[in-house]
């Protein structure tokens, strides 16, 4: 470990962060330094899919934060899972390859005035690390697949190993409701039922770790990778052209370092939607009243760092069934468990080899929306909540989330102490627009269930339960059964030059601050209408474009 001279220093060896340490030090003329405060990823449950059940919520892997007791869920406090440990939150998330929909980033270039962030050129940036499945033959593709999705990349996005007859029941049932069959959630328009595909290679996760930093990039001299690493602050200073980003310091095991970055270099936060604003805020970079309550100089007055938190609430619905295989029963026993474990050592597949959600579907709450604003995330288990025993009976969980929430939060510091966590806000169904798409996404919800493809199974609600019919009922009901789905995004949000609220402008550049850019999900002006990990990379992967040109 070496305090010297650093052409780019990253923050937070994540998603966003080991694609940029891959792209930045291919050049061997620019040093780079890569800092994680959480360990390597050498943790075995971290690497076997259905392992995110013990990664979350464990401080070996996981931030464990928590968010403030919310109004919008009646007064309860949700887990907050945020990946500590290198790969981020791509080494502890659901795998799921979701790019979003294409009015997502034609909006963030109207919001930004700026054309490349428009979806033909983010298309680009997506293709650029992708290797897709469908690839492996490119003769067997569908007509047209090559020119969505790209096959020489490092981020491998497969098939799942496993098919559930009660999930495919399921399929049966949201097409009699109207929603059609798809075989790609990728093309610009998600909406359709399918099985998700999921970033992992022959049965085991892949991470942004192996995508990115194994082999190639640990094997770089100019490339250095700081584990256990905590950034306190950033060092700024202050000269006749104005403030500027020189550096950072870190708490490491060793004590307190102070790399700096040479002349010309750039430090980039890339440590997510909670740690980047809050790195911004200890450092003097954040709204002015809340900064001096704390006693912290301010440096520049930046209102938007930590607003405009948004999140994916989903609602979760449990239906008991009879005559279905779940995973509820089938790991109940001993015998059940031995099974399981024996087909993924041998095979690779099975219940092991798990996503936390194998079937997809992207409907519109009313037919009067232009685009899908609905995602269902179908499981064929259920349980009160992720880290809590399986019920003892067959059952299948039908999540849905709000796409587009209108509900704004906020991350703020409590304290100048880095270590300590900050105040997470999400603001939860604060919105009557979002609590009337919550109860009209339950409605739906039931409507798929009664079709005829799921009659045999004889679906039975057990949550949120039968007797709750009207609006007001399952909007408050949603309040008590609903739970995050771990997509917080926009608190670094980026937007044009005479926005007083945008943090980075269009090329990720913090406002006023010379040498400092965000790259990560923060930046996000609005979220994206689907999972948010591989948008992540695409914003990385076109940071890395502008800096190397």
């Amino acid at each position: 470990m070496s305090a010297q001279g650093f052409d780019y220093i990253i923050v937070g060896a994540g998603t966003a962060g080991c694609l940029l340490a891959n792209r930045l030090s291919a050049n061997p003329q620019k040093r780079v330094l890569l800092i994680e405060a959480g360990g390597k990823d050498d943790y075995h449950w971290i690497h076997i899919p259905v392992g995110y059940l013990h990664c979350i919520g464990n401080p070996r892997t996981d931030w464990c934060f928590s968010t403030e007791a919310e109004p919008g869920l009646n007064g309860r406090s949700l887990r907050y899972p945020r990946g500590k440990v290198l790969g981020g939150s791509s080494s502890i998330n659901g795998m799921i390859y979701m790019r979003g929909q294409s009015r997502d980033y034609e909006h963030w270039a109207d919001v930004t005035g700026d054309d490349t962030w428009r979806w033909e050129r983010v298309l680009r940036a997506f293709r650029r690390h992708e290797n897709h499945w469908r690839l492996d033959k490119p003769d067997t593709a569908p007509e047209g697949f090559a020119e969505m999705h790209g096959h020489k990349g490092e981020w491998r996005v497969e098939q799942q190993r496993l098919r559930w007859p009660i999930l495919d029941a399921f399929a049966a049932a949201a097409q009699q409701a109207g929603i059609p069959a798809t075989s790609d959630f990728n093309a610009g328009n998600n909406e359709g039922v399918g099985y998700f595909e999921v970033n992992q290679k022959k049965g085991l996760r892949w991470n942004a770790a192996k995508a990115f930093l194994r082999p190639t990039t640990f094997g770089r001299p100019n490339f250095e990778l700081w584990t256990g690493a905590q950034v306190r602050k950033l060092r700024l200073m202050r000269d006749d052209n104005g403030l500027r980003c020189g550096g950072v310091e870190v708490q490491t095991p060793h004590g307190i370092e102070q790399p700096w970055l040479n002349v010309g270099g750039e430090v980039i936060l890339a440590a997510g939607a909670i740690g980047s604003p809050q790195i911004l805020q200890l450092s003097g970079l954040g709204p002015a009243e809340l900064l001096q309550g704390l006693g912290i100089n301010v440096e520049q007055n930046l209102r938007g760092v930590g607003a405009n938190l948004q999140d994916h609430l989903q609602v979760r619905a449990v239906y008991k069934v009879q005559g279905a295989r779940t995973l509820n029963l089938r790991s109940a026993s001993l015998l059940g468990k031995a099974m399981i474990g024996l087909e993924y050592a041998l095979r690779r597949s099975g219940p092991m080899s798990m996503a936390p959600s194998q079937l997809g579907a992207f409907t519109r709450s009313s037919p009067e929306k232009i685009w899908p604003n609905l995602e269902y995330h179908v499981q064929p288990l259920s349980l009160d909540a992720f880290g809590e025993p399986l019920h003892g009976f067959d059952a299948f969980t039908a999540s849905v989330c709000n796409l587009n929430p209108t509900s704004r939060g906020s991350v703020s510091i409590t304290t100048a102490d880095p270590l300590a966590a900050p105040s997470i806000r999400p603001n939860y169904l604060s919105t009557e627009a979002d609590r009337q798409v919550a109860a009209e996404s339950l409605k739906l919800t039931r409507c798929i269930v009664a079709q005829p493809a799921l009659a045999g199974f004889k679906p039975e609600e057990f949550r949120p339960g039968p007797q709750y019919q009207t609006d007001e009922d399952l909007a408050r009901l949603a309040g008590d059964i609903a739970t995050t789905i771990f997509h917080p995004v926009g608190t670094c949000r980026m937007g044009r030059k005479d926005d007083p609220d945008a943090v980075v402008d269009s090329r990720l550049r913090v406002r006023g601050v010379a040498g400092l850019r965000v790259a990560d999900a923060s930046v996000m002006p609005t979220i994206t209408s689907g999972n948010t990990n591989s948008p992540t990379l695409m914003i990385a992967e076109k940071l890395a474009g502008w800096i190397t040109g």
